[in-house]
């Protein structure tokens, strides 16, 4: 019996910290997205705007030696250069889908079809693909094998900035538990309940 309350016990330590540990990673996936969509749209503005943006990287050469040498090498040119791609791809940051990570972004960065884009972002998101998954798909040219009809005209599913998630925002393949309680609203101590009743 003593040793069951300390595997319990072990369990429910493991859980909040598996719990916490993806909700920090969410949290940490918006901020590094905000903070890259900021530069981006800095380093435009800098350059002279949207129409002038695209051209001239001599701004971005030359910030980015300071970049590298005070925080790393994440700030490099060609990093810079994506940061400034992911502005002009999403100029208004409620567009952003959130939901997605900057390793997903950079493989859509090449796209310049919208509805191709749209695409690839609802797939991420609906089927929790991984960045490699992602890049598989765009290179077997999923989207290119739809219909004329479905092409048409594709929106982004909607982007819930909200804080409360489901389980399919928290875990890449959830298995679900069965209850009579609400679980399409998840938080940390809802969701150790749930698993310590099982």
């Amino acid at each position: 019996m003593k040793e069951k309350n300390y595997y319990n016990e072990i369990k429910n330590i493991i859980e909040t910290y598996e719990v916490n540990h993806r909700v920090r990673a969410l949290q940490d996936n918006s901020e590094k997205l905000q903070m890259n969509w900021n530069i981006g749209r800095l380093l435009v503005e800098a350059q002279g705007g949207l129409n002038r943006a695209k051209y001239g990287d001599g701004l971005i050469k030359q910030w980015s030696i300071d970049f590298m040498r005070d925080y790393g090498k994440h700030y490099n040119v060609r990093e810079l250069r994506r940061m400034r791609q992911f502005y002009l791809l999403f100029s208004i940051w409620s567009a952003v889908p959130t939901k997605i990570s900057w390793s997903h972004i950079i493989e859509l960065l090449s796209l310049k079809n919208k509805n191709e884009l749209n695409y690839y972002i609802n797939q991420v998101i609906l089927n929790h693909l991984s960045t490699r998954e992602l890049r598989e798909m765009i290179k077997s040219k999923a989207y290119d094998r739809l219909s004329y009809a479905d092409k048409e005209n594709i929106q982004l599913i909607d982007n819930n900035n909200s804080t409360s998630l489901t389980i399919e925002d928290m875990i890449k393949d959830p298995i679900l538990i069965k209850t009579n309680k609400e679980t399409n609203k998840l938080n940390e101590k809802a969701f150790i309940n749930i698993l310590s009743v099982c």
